[in-house]
């Protein structure tokens, strides 16, 4: 069954989100006028896949100030002026995906990251955000990225960090997953940060647990940090996200990463391409608001942004492309093809390269190549993650 299996339905907002807010007490002028951009968003996403899982969220509402009922109408707002903290930014307690976000909770989570780029490249590179709290990495698929990305983010932000191997763990004595995560919950941790290689499992583990939740990517559903530090990324090279034209090419159908890009551009105003074969192109995929092209060279004339994505092997059950050599030939990005996008176009990939199969040695080491500052951004966006999450933990 291929991954973008659309089914070109509209999702209401607390049938598709798979952001929950945090609880807390009345709502605020602020958190109605959230609730209005976030389903306004939602409902220009016309997106509905069988494998990415729409999971119900709890309804809540952002805190709202509160203050001594008796006191004169002075003294009270000096009371509440110096004893109460601004609602959070992020208005949500887990990021499971960026279905869901409005462009508000997204730039608010870009503009945390770039303070946190400025921390990252000083020589005390510590905060105490995190201090006295449990992070848990659970890992049910190999990472080298993002795993050693979140713990040290973790530890900067003064966390506590575990990193869980799934491979010595009792999920391969047959433990479920809803055995897991009561395991987990009874540990007491803050933020949990979970890979899965199936869609929805993420969700699923967010509802069975009382602490924060974050997605580092499950299955062929959402990979939402690696989305937030591309844009990072695309906004402090070319100074906008809007108004640009960035194509995602390759392995589209299997790909987390290309999902969550569709979505978070799109919500910033970017013009998205996606650029495949045939084999790897998602049918119906045009209802997500993207063009499509299956010819490399008519894909890339002048895009901003070239994002590659490698063929994702171990996620495919028969044989999509000839071969490594002729994939490469029509569609791995060398110099030739990259001098058809933008002359001031820049090139990207989440990792890790296939090299001479979907990009050349040539263009991943060449001068219009962010790859390595894409890792460094990662750090930076997690640590943003991380620390707004924190602001809906319990002090108590």
């Amino acid at each position: 069954t291929a991954a973008f299996n659309l089914s070109g339905s509209k999702p209401a907002l607390a049938g598709a989100s798979v952001c929950q807010r945090a609880p807390s007490g009345a709502g605020t002028k602020a958190s109605v006028g959230l609730d209005k951009a976030i389903s306004s968003r939602a409902a220009e996403n016309p997106i509905g896949s069988a494998v990415w899982q729409k999971v119900p969220r709890p309804t809540g509402h952002a805190p709202s100030l509160s203050g001594p009922a008796c006191a004169a109408p002075d003294s009270r707002l000096n009371s509440l002026l110096q004893m109460t903290s601004p609602a959070p930014l992020y208005p949500h307690r887990h990021l499971l995906g960026i279905e869901g976000l409005s462009h508000l909770d997204i730039e608010a989570l870009l503009d945390r990251a770039e303070d946190y780029v400025s921390l990252s490249r000083q020589v005390e590179k510590k905060t105490t955000a995190l201090r006295g709290r449990t992070q848990i990495n659970l890992f049910f698929e190999p990472s080298t990225r993002t795993q050693a990305s979140f713990e040290l983010a973790g530890k900067r932000l003064g966390a506590d960090v575990m990193n869980m191997s799934v491979a010595f763990s009792s999920v391969k004595k047959g433990e479920t997953l809803i055995d897991t995560a009561a395991t987990l919950s009874a540990m007491r941790p803050d933020i949990i940060v979970v890979r899965h290689h199936a869609a929805g499992a993420v969700n699923l583990l967010a509802r069975k647990v009382g602490c924060s939740v974050i997605n580092a990517g499950d299955g062929a559903h959402e990979h939402p940090t690696q989305a937030l530090l591309d844009a990072l990324t695309i906004r402090r090279n070319k100074g906008r996200i809007q108004g640009l034209t960035v194509a995602i090419c390759g392995d589209i159908l299997h790909s987390r990463v290309a999902r969550s890009n569709i979505i978070l551009l799109n919500a910033l105003g970017a013009k998205v391409r996606l650029i495949a074969p045939s084999t790897l192109m998602p049918a119906g995929v045009e209802r997500m608001g993207v063009e499509v092209y299956r010819d490399m060279r008519e894909g890339l004339k002048g895009v901003d942004i070239v994002m590659m994505l490698r063929l994702q092997l171990e996620r495919m059950n028969g044989a999509f492309v000839p071969s490594s050599k002729e994939y490469f030939r029509y569609f791995g990005l060398d110099r030739d093809k990259l001098s058809l996008a933008a002359p001031d176009a820049l090139v990207m990939h989440p990792g890790p390269m296939n090299r001479g199969v979907e990009i050349s040695s040539e263009v991943a080491d060449g001068a219009q190549s962010l790859i390595r500052e894409q890792v460094e951004m990662g750090v930076a966006v997690r640590m943003a993650v991380l620390d707004a999450l924190a602001q809906h933990l319990p002090n108590v």
